[in-house]
């Protein structure tokens, strides 16, 4: 437990517009009746090697603050680009103490409000998987396939100079 409010800690501290801190953290440790909520949440093809993770984190970002100076809650369009640099805190975190985190887009949206009990006006980003590498032997076959470096674009793909057409 120590370990994952480090983790989270480490994420307090990402930066934010407005210092408004829009993201929030939802956790299940493996063993618990949330943690088989969460799970239940994912596609099929994610619960198979989610299980195996010691926790799984919701990343949350709030839709609507009220920002300083102002008297009525309002749309905030930075909330998932500052989540996301929550995000990045804790996974840096986590990879600095030795643990493997890895973030899920494959959920069912409707599930995971469901088992997060997530008020109105948020959003969840993704859940992570955090824990220590495992075996892949103990993997399905189609699971074990890809457990290996993935590509990345060139950075000529990914950057311009000056205007989107480059």
């Amino acid at each position: 437990m120590e370990t994952l409010l480090g983790l989270f800690e480490a994420a307090r501290w990402a930066p934010s517009a407005f210092n408004a801190q829009p993201w929030r953290f939802v956790y299940a440790r493996r063993g618990t009746p949330a943690f088989e909520r969460f799970v239940a949440a994912l596609v099929p093809g994610n619960q198979a090697w989610a299980r195996g993770a010691a926790a799984l984190v919701a990343v949350v970002s709030q839709e609507v603050l009220t920002l300083p100076g102002q008297s009525a809650p309002a749309p905030f369009p930075s909330h998932s680009f500052d989540a996301g640099a929550a995000w990045a805190q804790l996974a840096l975190q986590a990879y600095l103490w030795g643990w493997s985190t890895h973030a899920i887009g494959g959920f069912d949206a409707k599930l995971a409000r469901e088992a997060l009990a997530l008020p109105d006006h948020h959003h969840v980003e993704v859940f992570v998987a955090i824990g220590r590498q495992g075996d892949p032997a103990g993997l399905p076959d189609w699971a074990r396939a890809r457990e290996k470096p993935s590509d990345r674009r060139p950075l000529a793909d990914l950057v311009r100079e000056g205007s989107f057409a480059g």
